[in-house]
């Protein structure tokens, strides 16, 4: 009988195709039974009602296209997830979830906004609301239980995920109890990680869509074990930065691009896009020219193949990912995605005109229609903030929230504004095949 070992934050799409199908596999492949995992939703029981009828197993499908180009699926079903919890249904569930003596991992996919603090949940130890409230009140009971320490694991599309993860934890625990913060600084582990596997939205709670290809390059660095998820293709490294760095630029950082692109120009899913000839070669242009130099040395990996096989996937017609979901949370995604690169192409001295297109699309996605008249929300924490700085590129450039200082470097803003006018007055078609 399989047994929880792994609590984790935010069962989304993405952790059931990427990290669940790599611990059924380790779990099978090994003969281990207490690396089962217990889902929690910090939001919403849409999922768990979709999963409980089955006993909370479901259908991973993965799909792309034969030699002749017809979308092909493989089936499997997954069968480690043991169970669900709804954090706003009982708190005090999922704080005993984390504490449990039989958890070893509290993983999470949270995305980039779940990693904001709420100091509320300083005052609400056992019905906290964000995902660091749950993690600290969560390790207090475990503290004050005498109980062994966790490792924490950050699925998500971070700089140094992990370190990220500690340094947040440590300094809401910090305000809440010295000695507690103590121990998880040095008991607990964080490890970086780099996840890798496209997984559009799929209508069918029960059933999840990805792309065949897999990666995850995570440090091996865990207080109470793990499971071998390399029998899954996993990477067991020292240093995960190189990885995610790689990922975010080339992988997250074109697919931002040609969503905000897409978006605007009417392209609805990322292969629809991809087949637009001008868009193809700003794409690999913007990852040969711009990215590419920005990880040189920094990766042991050869960049010209890992765009090659970047742009299939962006291809696959099977998974018909769309561009607005790619395009959501813009003001969280696009600082690791794009900027810590033209922060690097501006500190050479190099060109950025790509990258300025791709902050521009992001800005010209703001206005909340595309260039066919059809509006569209923009779902962005910031939504509020964005739109109130209107339509000047100077200004939402200066937004600091997002930009940093970049909006007081004239190297930035001048080709950003450049672009958007481009944009604005002839349109995304036009603009990319205007580039050189």
């Amino acid at each position: 009988m399989a047994l929880v070992g792994i609590v984790h934050l935010g069962l989304g799409a993405f952790a059931r195709a990427h990290l669940l199908p790599a611990t059924a596999a380790a779990m099978a492949a090994r003969g281990e039974s207490h690396w089962g995992v217990l889902g929690v939703s910090l939001r919403h029981a849409e999922v768990r009602d979709a999963l409980a009828p089955h006993g909370f197993e479901y259908t991973l499908a993965l799909r792309d296209a034969d030699a002749s180009g017809q979308p092909r699926e493989q089936r499997e079903t997954i069968r480690c997830l043991l169970g669900m919890l709804v954090a706003p249904e009982d708190p005090r569930a999922v704080l005993e979830a984390v504490a449990a003596p039989a958890t070893r991992i509290v993983s999470l996919t949270v995305t980039e906004k779940g990693y904001h603090p709420d100091p509320a949940d300083l005052a609400r130890p056992e019905a906290p609301r964000s995902t660091l409230g749950f993690l600290v009140h969560g390790l207090a009971l475990r503290h004050a239980r005498g109980l062994a320490p966790v490792t924490l694991l950050s699925c998500d599309n971070l700089a140094s995920n992990g370190r990220t993860l500690r340094s947040r934890v440590l300094a809401l625990t910090s305000e809440l109890d010295a000695a507690l913060a103590e121990w998880i600084a040095r008991e607990c582990t964080f490890p970086n990680s780099m996840v890798d596997r496209i997984v559009p939205k799929n209508d069918d709670l029960a059933v999840v869509t990805a792309e065949p290809f897999f990666d995850w390059a995570v440090e091996d660095r865990f207080a109470a074990g793990r499971p071998d998820w390399s029998v899954h293709g996993a990477r067991f490294v020292a240093h995960a930065e190189p990885y995610e760095q790689l990922k975010l630029r080339m992988v997250n950082g074109s697919h931002s691009a040609i969503a905000y692109l897409g978006v605007m120009a009417g392209w609805a899913t990322v292969d629809r896009a991809i087949g637009e000839p001008a868009l193809r070669r700003f794409v690999e242009a913007l990852m040969r020219e711009e990215i590419e130099p920005t990880l040189a040395g920094r990766v042991d990996t050869d960049l010209a193949a890992y765009r090659a096989r970047l742009i299939e996937r962006f291809a696959n017609p099977a998974l018909a990912h769309r561009t607005r979901q790619i395009a959501m949370d813009g003001s969280q995604k696009i600082p690791q995605r794009w900027l810590a690169t033209v922060r690097d192409r501006l500190a050479r001295g190099a060109s950025i005109e790509r990258l300025a297109l791709a902050v521009a699309a992001w800005l010209h996605f703001l206005r909340g229609i595309d260039e066919a008249g059809q509006r569209y929300p923009i779902d962005d924490p910031l939504a509020a903030d964005l739109a109130a700085l209107g339509s000047d590129a100077g200004a939402l450039c200066g937004f600091a929230p997002v930009f940093g200082d970049l909006g007081h470097e004239p190297r930035f803003v001048a080709p950003v504004a450049r672009q958007l006018a481009s944009l604005r007055t002839r349109g995304v078609q036009a603009t990319l095949e205007a580039l050189p």
